[in-house]
């Protein structure tokens, strides 16, 4: 385990001179930096167990978009505020997609609307995926259909003991669709459980989704797993962000392909990447046993 003493220091003389949160202004998440080159997003609707509104599909997918920009930025850290993760899809505020489902319009129009609403909430989430920055996911209390769908878009999961996780769209009569029927079985090792819960909708407690492989680690509390996340990702950010994101990258490309076009794909990577000042950088550090970290320049 990565050790909190040697980070706390780091963290808050960063909190000073860390990615320029205040550019990330949203109604349904609220984004903080407290070390540097790392941004907390926290979804932010308490009230409504962060609750996944129309407004919240289009704020996270801008989020994401601009960390993947982001030259401060080199990890992302994702969880919810209050008493949850999140309780997936806020229906209340799905009327209108109600009526014009049931509504008397032509199905081939209806279809067509539906197709792209669809596409849009799964960007959302594909954004997450697709930013080459690692995002590590810090899940407490429930998380439920639309949450599940969100950590399966991360780099690394944790939960607290108390955590849940819930594939729940065959409650209500559908098939999820953004995401998290495409990634778990990717990641999970039982295929035979993994869909005994899609097919059922049960709880999947927090022991079960660590044996399984939703989960990394378990902690006690929610400030444990954020300390350990946070220590976690000091780590990350203080790495070359030229090697962490062409591993992102990398390990992204190769679950989607064969073990011979990931390859080939490193070769012609690398072929750029290794001409790199960091690996110089990183070289020199390792060979002559640095006291200090080499400093990485912005990607």
């Amino acid at each position: 385990m990565l050790s909190l003493r040697a980070i706390r220091p780091q963290k808050f003389l960063a909190a000073a001179m860390s990615s320029n949160a205040s550019s990330y202004q949203y109604e349904t998440l609220l984004v903080t930096s407290q070390q540097e080159h790392v941004l907390h997003v926290q979804l932010n609707r308490p009230e409504r167990l962060n609750a996944m509104n129309r407004i919240f599909w289009g704020e996270i997918l801008d989020c994401f978009r601009k960390i993947r920009d982001d030259k401060e930025c080199r990890v992302a850290l994702v969880s919810g505020n209050g008493r949850m993760f999140s309780s997936g899809l806020d229906f209340s505020d799905m009327l209108d997609l109600t009526s014009k489902v049931l509504g008397k319009d032509d199905i081939a129009r209806k279809a067509k609307y539906l197709h792209s609403l669809i596409e849009q909430y799964q960007q959302s989430f594909s954004a997450m995926e697709e930013c080459q920055k690692p995002v590590l996911a810090c899940v407490h209390g429930g998380c439920i259909g639309g949450g599940t769908n969100l950590v399966a878009a991360c780099d690394v999961r944790y939960c607290t003991k108390d955590a849940y996780f819930s594939i729940k769209e065959v409650d209500i009569g559908m098939a999820a669709d953004v995401g998290v029927l495409q990634r778990l079985p990717k990641a999970v090792g039982n295929d035979s459980l993994l869909r005994e819960y899609v097919y059922s909708a049960e709880k999947i407690d927090a022991n079960t989704a660590k044996e399984i492989g939703i989960v990394g680690r378990i902690y006690e509390t929610k400030e444990d797993m954020l300390a350990a996340a946070e220590a976690l990702a000091a780590n990350i950010a203080a790495k070359s962000p030229v090697a962490v994101q062409g591993s992102k990258i990398a390990l992204n490309y190769s679950r989607d392909h064969s073990v011979r076009e990931g390859l080939e794909f490193m070769t012609l990577w690398n072929m750029t990447m290794l001409q790199s000042e960091d690996v110089m950088k990183a070289g020199e550090a390792a060979i002559m046993k640095a006291d200090k970290p080499p400093k990485f320049s912005k990607l």
